[in-house]
């Protein structure tokens, strides 16, 4: 096997890789966790394993039993039912609405922009 194809079919495998899409929200209300304090949280694009168990459309309208299940499986730190249900409520509406907008085709994305 010739090694400049196989550098090449490396250099293509990795260029196909799609990047994680990700999305930091500023909490109006912080999160205190013991003595720590958490100020923001990052949302990862869900895979739809993230998703199950849950309806889209639920997600979509950004239902809090819906979004109580996806959140702690994409967010960084992860988030636990507790927090979520004693999270302000305008904070859970900045996740979901990030949750919502990753679940949008690209086209419909980039139009909203």
């Amino acid at each position: 096997m010739d090694p400049k194809n196989t550098e090449q079919a490396q250099d293509t495998t990795v260029a196909e890789l799609p990047k994680q899409e990700t999305e930091t929200v500023e909490l109006d209300t912080p999160i205190t966790r013991g003595k720590a304090v958490v100020n923001e949280i990052m949302v990862r694009k869900p895979k739809s394993g993230a998703l199950r168990g849950v309806s889209l459309t639920d997600v979509l309208q950004m239902d809090v039993t819906a979004l109580s299940k996806v959140l702690p499986r994409i967010t960084e730190p992860a988030l636990t039912d507790g927090e979520i249900r004693d999270m302000d409520p305008a904070d859970l509406v900045q996740l979901g609405g990030v949750v919502a907008g990753f679940l949008l085709p690209k086209k419909a994305r980039e139009a909203s922009e």
